[in-house]
């Protein structure tokens, strides 16, 4: 699939605006959170440190898909920019990346736990779960291990005492499916707190990603 997005400044505002509506949405707190698009062989990444309410355009970070490293120069990327580019490079049907701590995402990453079968929509991340990536240091190369051993079948995981990360085939699908993973985690709370929760089995997930299929929602 080629990809939908080229380093134009409207695609720079619009990684932007979707930092500014995860705010809104309470999906993200402050500037923990980051956005990434594939741009040919690049990516465009939120700049580090940076508030997303003082964020330009200019601000956004160009980094090539197969460097080791991000320029020198210039406006530093998201410290998370390691594992926003492997996920880039290892799942070539998708073109976005987003970050965030949701709080209830956040609560069971915490608890170290992934996300059931509790709702026909865990199929929308690729599988009968949502998985729960191990814990490592913030920014770097062994928490982006262990993301994308987490991704590996799959278009969102939780991160072990940390947040939540997800992928899209566009930037809207990406932050899309971030909103949507924050209504599961609170679900399944919410779900035992008030009882025992039913969970589907792998042959419901199965038919319910056939049915997504059908109706023109991909979710592999």
């Amino acid at each position: 699939m080629k990809t939908p997005y080229t380093d134009r400044i409207e695609i720079r505002q619009a990684i932007i605006d979707a930092c500014l509506r995860m705010n809104a949405l309470g999906i993200n707190q402050g500037t923990s959170g980051n956005v990434s698009v594939r741009a040919g062989g690049a990516m465009l990444i939120t700049p580090s440190a940076v508030p997303y309410e003082a964020m330009t355009p200019q601000m956004i970070v160009s980094v090539p898909l197969d460097a080791a490293e991000p320029a020198p120069v210039g406006p530093r990327p998201s410290t998370e920019w390691r594992f926003h580019q492997r996920l880039l490079r290892d799942k070539p049907d998708m073109h976005a990346v987003v970050h965030a701590h949701p709080v209830h995402c956040t609560a069971l990453a915490i608890n170290r736990e992934e996300i059931p079968a509790c709702h026909y929509m865990v199929a929308a991340f690729g599988g009968n779960t949502v998985p729960l990536a191990g814990y490592a240091l913030f920014g770097g190369e062994d928490l982006c291990d262990e993301v994308a051993r987490a991704m590996r079948d799959r278009h969102g995981c939780l991160m072990a005492n940390h947040g939540a990360v997800v992928v899209g085939e566009t930037l809207d699908k990406a932050l899309w499916r971030m909103i949507e993973l924050e209504t599961l985690a609170r679900s399944w709370i919410l779900a035992r707190s008030v009882g025992k929760p039913h969970i589907l089995s792998a042959a419901e997930i199965d038919e319910v990603m056939v049915s997504f299929g059908n109706y023109g929602f991909k979710s592999d």
